[in-house]
């Protein structure tokens, strides 16, 4: 094994930097810090973030250990139950106000399922992958995983396909979509464009 082929990341590197990412995110959002148009900004950043991540593992982590796990049907079927119920509590707070209580109220629903579906992930399917999953097939699943990313959907649609093929033909539409209407409102999808945002 040459040098670049230890050094390079594989899908789970990728995939546990999103999450924590995330938490860093939630834990500012718990906080109850900075202004109402803060916290709103933030939560669309987190709601981003984690519809990136999602559809980027339904294209192609889940199919990946329906194929290299003998559970896996039910371990991506769990996964994908979560990852509904977390997509269904993002459309709900998308729209509110940080000033209404059910906001907070979303978000602790939506940090706890979130919490829980990362704990699943890296203390079982995650070392599972790469035990069952050759190094090379999970260095590439990084570089697909990312460039899904690019290009999935930054709202949350809870009636979109989340299974191959239909999601991988819908989504990069889907997320172009996402996109402009990102654009035209102002609304912040990543760290970096909200930290332009407000400063």
């Amino acid at each position: 094994m040459t040098t670049s082929q230890t050094t390079e990341q594989d899908v789970v590197d990728v995939l546990t930097a999103d999450h924590r990412e995330v938490e860093v995110l939630f834990v500012e959002l718990e906080s109850r810090q900075g202004t109402p148009e803060h916290r709103r900004h933030l939560a669309d950043v987190v709601i981003a973030e984690l519809v990136r991540h999602a559809i980027a593992e339904e294209m192609y982590v889940y199919p990946t250990a329906r194929k290299a796990l003998p559970d896996g049907d039910q371990i991506a079927e769990h996964e994908i139950s979560e990852h509904s119920d977390a997509e269904r509590t993002m459309k709900d707070l998308e729209s509110l106000d940080p000033s209404d209580a059910r906001f907070d109220e979303l978000l602790a629903h939506l940090t706890s399922t979130i919490r829980h579906h990362v704990q699943d992930e890296e203390s079982d399917l995650f070392p599972r992958l790469r035990a069952a999953v050759a190094r090379e097939e999970m260095v590439e699943l990084a570089g697909k995983v990312q460039a899904a990313k690019k290009s999935a959907p930054t709202r949350p649609h809870p009636a979109a396909p989340d299974r191959p093929p239909a999601n991988k033909m819908l989504a990069p539409g889907t997320g172009l979509v996402d996109r402009v209407r990102d654009a035209i409102s102002g609304r912040p999808t990543s760290m970096e464009e909200l930290r332009k945002k407000e400063s």
